[in-house]
């Protein structure tokens, strides 16, 4: 098959929780779209950003990798940050560049504030304050982050219900807003933006029908990563001096659970189950994000056509929802 959406399109993100099949659906429509290089995939995946986080982040393989070109991966060290505004822009920038050569960006992955930044973008946020920051730290040290999330529940459950109880970086940012305007979060998010490209983005949404099927994919893959040597992965890390749990990469799902494991002297049968039971709340997270976006084609991933329904969809693009 050799369609293309046609130039009525900018880009097509394929989105869905982890473990859902973004990345098989994404080869087979980069090649559907055109084997000679019709399209180019932008990694849409706060993890997928930093390099020597191969085998935890689930990264396609070099092969895979080889097959498509793909943007957005390996571009940071694990001890710098990347941001939802950081996205946008080079996003942006990626999807001019990859229309002027003719060929169609496909933004694929699961980090759900990416893809609002780019389609709605970013409201301005207040600047950190160190001193209200510092002060949150040391609630949390005295009562725990789940206390904090509770008390952010209280104030701005929009955010709080989007986050995990253990989620420091962004529990504390959103409490930090909190105090220091009197407004949750999530009224910035909402409010007036900025001017922003108008960019004309279809968006199919791999979603299972029946929860049950994700949960088994989330374990075969932890389990598949566990054989592949991702906790000598951690090992590695953890053996870097400049490396500490606080940052935004050694707090991505898996990495986080297996630092904590090694620092308290979990077995890797404890490590795995932690592992599996939190990937299993980011799909939640990640899925709760898509029910609040009613502009999306939705696609049993689940079903056994899924792959030929993404492929007929990019057959005939007048299907999207836009």
């Amino acid at each position: 098959m050799n369609h293309s959406p046609g130039p009525s399109f900018d880009a097509i993100a394929l989105v869905g929780p982890t473990a859902s099949g973004k990345t098989a659906a994404a080869l087979a429509l980069a090649e559907a779209l055109g084997p000679q290089g019709g399209a180019e995939i932008i990694s849409m995946d706060s993890a997928l950003v930093y390099r020597g986080m191969d085998i935890g982040t689930a990264k396609p393989s070099r092969a895979e990798l080889a097959q498509v070109p793909h943007h957005l991966i390996d571009i940071l060290d694990p001890l710098q940050a990347y941001s939802a505004a950081e996205f946008t822009r080079d996003a942006g920038r990626l999807i001019g560049e990859i229309g002027q050569r003719g060929r169609m960006p496909l933004i694929v992955g699961g980090t759900m504030l990416y893809l609002k930044a780019l389609l709605e973008g970013l409201s301005e946020m207040p600047p950190s304050d160190p001193q209200v920051r510092a002060d949150i730290q040391q609630r949390a040290a005295a009562l725990g982050w789940p206390a904090l999330h509770a008390q952010l529940l209280a104030v701005d459950p929009v955010t709080a219900g989007r986050l995990a109880p253990l989620d420091a970086q962004r529990i504390g940012r959103a409490l930090e807003v909190w105090t220091l305007t009197g407004q949750p979060l999530s009224a910035f998010h909402q409010g007036a933006k900025p001017e922003t490209p108008r960019w004309k983005i279809p968006v199919i949404s791999l979603e299972p029908v029946h929860r049950v099927w994700l949960h088994e994919r989330i374990a075969q893959r932890f389990d598949a990563m566990l054989a592949a040597g991702f906790l000598d992965e951690v090992r590695a890390l953890r053996a870097r001096s400049d490396l500490n749990p606080d940052l935004p990469s050694m707090r991505c799902v898996g990495y986080r659970q297996a630092w904590q494991g090694f620092d308290e002297g979990w077995s890797e049968a404890e490590i795995r189950e932690r592992g599996i039971f939190a990937t299993r709340q980011l799909a939640k997270r990640q899925l709760t994000w898509l029910r609040g976006m009613p502009h999306r084609t939705v696609v049993a991933a689940d079903a056994a056509d899924a792959l030929h329904q993404v492929l007929a969809l990019a057959a005939k693009p007048f299907q999207f929802s836009c």
